[in-house]
């Protein structure tokens, strides 16, 4: 099963946009069960990075909503896809204005 992109996630939202809320919430169900069943004894956490909140969601969201300084590192590939079409507005030039910092620009992530 994939999480990110899922077929029947975009399907749910397509019908939540056309107004189509039943349909969508039982789409999204089934994606939440397909999840549920497939990830109960593995895991489902895309980030690399060494963490003791690795594959809890409910704590890692917690404390970045609580200390509200960065995202989770499992969010920013679809932030980023999200901030790279704004950026595209001014040809990207904000890039020229950004240094990440010392840990961000490891690779090993």
């Amino acid at each position: 099963m994939i999480i990110e992109n899922n077929p029947k996630e975009l399907a749910a939202m397509k019908e939540f946009h056309k107004g189509n809320r039943s349909e969508g919430l039982k789409l999204q169900e089934e994606f939440a069960a397909q999840f549920r069943e497939e990830y109960k004894d593995k895991d489902h956490c895309p980030c690399k990075k060494a963490c003791r909140y690795h594959g809890n969601c409910k704590e890692c969201v917690a404390i970045h909503r609580a200390h509200q300084e960065h995202v989770p590192n499992c969010m920013r590939p679809m932030l980023n896809k999200k901030l790279r079409l704004l950026s595209e507005l001014t040809e990207h030039t904000l890039a020229n204005e950004i240094e990440p910092p010392k840990e961000v620009l490891r690779k090993d992530l």
